[in-house]
């Protein structure tokens, strides 16, 4: 998970250094792997305005400008770009800056061109690491004029001017803990660990007059993989560019602006860790939405061109007739928004994560939506994600919201609770901490304490038991003030019989001058051939892989044989004159009727001599 500090600081307190912060939250629980700062190989890059301009003397494509850039005099400065005009406000590289070309830095120093004196440079979006998607109204391949949305203060630093100024903070985020991939969810942990005000409003719209129902049908045909399915309407659509500060939060978490439409969406899932999507009204055919399981040989043109076919065990967004969306992972090519789109349907679900996850893999396709699903999302913020959706169309003038919207939910609205045992806590962690700081770390994380149990706010997927309860205590408490103890009440350790056995046979091995050698698991099937297996052998039938890496790792071996052979060939074919090896590993033999195949572990050993005659005995 990206995180745009600039975000972050919208619902928290975080002006601290971002050593410091990132060192706290590692500390408590919120891995961080990395930060970096935007435009950091952009040095010595200010806004300049271009006075005056003639043609080069020597050239009939350059010009030869003069350029305030808030010094004394104005610099002057060659370009061989055609859409620069007087009075324009521009980037300028300056002697002894540093820009990018091709994605790596430059140094740009003062020279002459074609015999003229340029003392810097006008940089282009290219040039500054950005692109067209930061600011639509550039154009690609000439110089960055600057628009009404940055600061045209002569002189000015460009980070400033243009908001490149942000710093991304990499979380590395646990698989228990989808509700932090998420800013609110990062906010969240923020103000838990520095002890400061979460300060997130709840989403509001005024909307227009109408009834969704006369517009729109929704209904769940598998309410075990689909809880929960919220729909509003957005009409007198208008297609455009987002406002600069929703483009520079999508840029500072590793999204690329798009379109207002598209830009709402992809930000709602990073601010709520709720993935949404936007369906264009035309292309559902009699207005009906269906969350169905597919049909046999059923097949969608999925938004990445590529024709997929389904299976009856995934689940799909359907309208009357045909599948228009791949449930959690992607839409369909005709769901997409596009610069004709008059009416959008917004979706805002809950799938179930395994299912999400089965469905992705099987389609080879692996999206920030299924990232987030497959991890187990609670059906509680699906309304919050839509309207929030609602807020950010009227607040960028992207259309009229329709007042009325469908919720359909299945969900079990019992919220989680769990023993609240403090003597028990500090017993689990050999700590002495009074019951009012548990009560305290608790309630800054969102849990609520309520007759002797522990309330779990529904984004806190992960809580099951004490010892997750002992967990969000420590963490606050700090792992490093917890006093190192010696395990208690354990017997003397001492090796099963197996563990006994498998050791003499090592040892046995290592006694006869074998080297233990570890292969891997899986196979090629030609090496049964290689072998001399019968065709007719039952060791023939094997486990296939389904997404192997190459046809020579395609199924899991049923004979240790060809493992150990194909080393000692390796060996031969490397002209050593000796080799003698042993490996102790798994054969894979599958079962009528199960699954899961039987893992009998076997004995494998080959040798070879040049010199002298091996002897097996």
């Amino acid at each position: 998970m990206d995180l745009s500090m600039k975000w972050l600081a919208d619902y928290v307190d975080c002006d601290m250094p971002i050593k410091d912060f990132v060192s706290a939250l590692t500390l408590s629980g919120s891995k961080v792997e990395c930060f970096e700062q935007e435009g950091e190989d952009i040095s010595n890059v200010v806004v300049g305005k271009v006075v005056s301009m003639e043609r080069h003397p020597d050239s009939d494509h350059m010009f030869i400008t003069q350029v305030d850039v808030g010094e004394d005099e104005p610099v002057q400065i060659v370009t061989g770009a055609q859409n620069v005009h007087e009075g324009d406000f521009v980037p300028v590289a300056k002697h002894k800056s540093s820009v990018l070309h091709e994605g790596k830095q430059v140094k740009i120093t003062k020279g002459k061109l074609r015999g003229v004196a340029s003392n810097g440079m006008l940089c282009s979006l290219g040039e500054l690491g950005l692109s067209v998607h930061d600011f639509p109204y550039a154009i690609e391949d000439g110089i960055f004029i600057l628009g009404d949305d940055c600061d045209k203060t002569v002189g000015k630093d460009i980070h400033e001017a243009i908001g490149y100024n942000d710093t991304t903070v990499e979380f590395e985020i646990t698989s228990n803990r989808p509700d932090c991939l998420s800013v609110i969810g990062l906010a969240r942990e923020t103000a838990a660990t520095f002890g400061t005000e979460l300060k997130v409003k709840k989403p509001e719209f005024k909307g227009i007059d109408g009834d969704i129902n006369d517009m729109l049908k929704v209904k769940i045909h598998n309410t075990d993989l689909c809880k929960r399915y919220m729909a509003g309407i957005v009409k007198n659509v208008k297609i455009g560019p987002s406002p600069r500060w929703m483009r520079e939060r999508l840029r500072g978490c590793g999204v690329r602006p798009i379109n207002n439409f598209v830009d709402i969406t992809n930000y709602v899932m990073l601010e709520y860790g709720r993935p949404m999507h936007a369906f264009d009204l035309r292309y559902v055919k009699d207005a009906s939405i269906n969350i169905r399981n597919a049909k046999a040989g059923e097949t969608i043109t999925t938004l990445d061109g590529e024709v997929r076919e389904l299976s009856e065990e995934m689940l799909v967004i359907a309208d009357a007739e045909k599948p228009v969306a791949v449930a959690g992972v992607m839409g369909g090519e005709y769901s997409g928004i596009m610069d004709d789109t008059t009416t959008v349907v917004f979706e805002s679900a809950c799938f179930d994560g395994a299912s999400v996850r089965t469905t992705a893999k099987k389609l080879g396709m692996r999206t920030d939506a299924s990232a987030r699903y497959e991890k187990g999302l609670d059906p509680h913020e699906c309304y919050e994600a839509l309207m929030r959706a609602f807020q950010l169309v009227e607040e960028l003038g992207a259309g009229e919201v329709v007042k009325t919207y469908i919720d359909e939910n299945y969900e079990d609205e019992t919220p989680k609770t769990v023993d609240f045992d403090p003597e028990w806590i500090n017993k689990f962690l050999g700590t002495e901490i009074p019951e009012s700081d548990m009560v305290e770390y608790l309630t800054r994380l969102g849990f609520e304490i309520k007759d002797g149990k522990v309330v779990s706010p529904w984004y806190r997927v992960d809580i099951a038991c004490k010892a997750d309860v002992a967990e969000e205590v420590a963490r606050l408490y700090g792992y490093n003030k917890i006093p190192n103890t010696i395990v208690r009440g354990v017997a003397q350790a001492k090796l099963t019989e197996a563990q006994k056995f498998d050791r003499h046979i090592q040892r046995s091995m290592l006694a006869m001058g074998l080297n233990e050698i570890s292969t891997f698991s899986f196979i090629s099937p030609k090496y049964f051939d290689k072998i001399n297996l019968p065709a007719d052998s039952k060791l023939r039938k094997t486990v296939v892989i389904t997404n192997p890496l190459g046809e020579d790792t395609s199924v899991m071996r049923t004979t240790i044989i060809p493992s150990v052979c194909e080393v000692l060939a390796r060996n031969y074919s490397y002209r050593n004159p000796e080799c003698y090896i042993f490996e102790r590993g798994n054969e894979y033999i599958p079962v009528e009727g199960e699954v899961l195949p039987n893992e009998p572990e076997r004995l494998g050993f080959g040798f070879y001599d040049t010199e002298t005659k091996a002897d097996f005995y």
